[in-house]
């Protein structure tokens, strides 16, 4: 229970590597604040997890709602000690395929609200001196995108700038900030937004020969986010199978 006492925010809680971000803090001792956009998933994770579960409905592609809602979670819950940007959208759409409404779509979603969410949190970090940022960012933002599309490639790689940013900036306060860089997590998001060509493409050229799991994930966010993970700042977990070292 090396996270007891903690509190910590994970954004998309409802969807399948957030759900298990949200179990695996859990049962490190945390209170988590479940971020979603839906209500009835919300519901079934409180149920599920009980009162160390605390549900927040957000959009997180409005920004003015989003800032008016974690103000609110912020007075009734004190500070967030934890937070994890696990949120996003894909899209498979290349360059001239890419319309500037999607592209706002997907910074506002995969990039901003990340912002104003470490924005907001980072202050109660810094009165505890003490406070863990990890975004959860892809192996797109150094490939550029294999299956995924430009902007969801940039959008990532603008996420990876924004951990090693906050890490230099907060580097003397006891705030760290770190990233994990996926590669094709078994998730509705992959598995139902790719086509099955290009699922059994990536598939057969994964060293380990397999997709990468939710739960490994949530392995790696409680790793960054325990007390002895403190020396770890500004770094990217790459999980991505083998695909690419270095």
């Amino acid at each position: 229970m090396e996270l007891q006492g903690k509190n910590a925010l994970v954004t998309g809680a409802a969807g399948g590597i957030g759900s298990a971000i949200l179990r695996g803090l859990i049962e490190a001792g945390a209170t988590v604040i479940a971020c979603d956009r839906d209500a009835a998933a919300l519901d079934r994770l409180v149920a599920e997890c009980g009162p160390a579960c605390v549900p927040m409905l957000a959009d997180l592609g409005d920004s003015a709602a989003l800032q008016t809602r974690i103000a609110e979670v912020l007075a009734q819950v004190g500070t967030i000690d934890i937070l994890v940007n696990n949120a996003g959208i894909l899209s498979p759409n290349k360059l001239a395929g890419t319309t500037l409404e999607e592209w706002h779509r997907l910074m506002a979603i995969n990039l901003d609200a990340a912002l104003l969410l470490v924005q907001a949190v980072v202050p109660g970090m810094k009165a505890k001196a003490w406070g863990r940022i990890i975004n959860i960012a892809s192996y797109a933002w150094k490939s550029g995108g294999l299956t995924a599309g430009t902007g969801y490639s940039v959008s990532k790689a603008a996420l990876v700038g924004l951990t090693y940013s906050a890490a230099r900036e907060l580097t003397a306060t006891g705030i760290t900030s770190n990233a994990i860089a996926p590669a094709y997590v078994v998730s509705p998001m992959i598995m139902e937004q790719l086509s099955q060509a290009d699922r059994d493409r990536q598939l057969a050229a994964i060293p380990v020969g397999r997709f990468c799991e939710p739960e490994e994930v949530a392995h790696a966010v409680r790793f960054l986010a325990a007390p002895l993970a403190g020396f770890m700042t500004g770094t990217v977990i790459d999980m991505n199978g083998g695909l690419q070292f270095g």
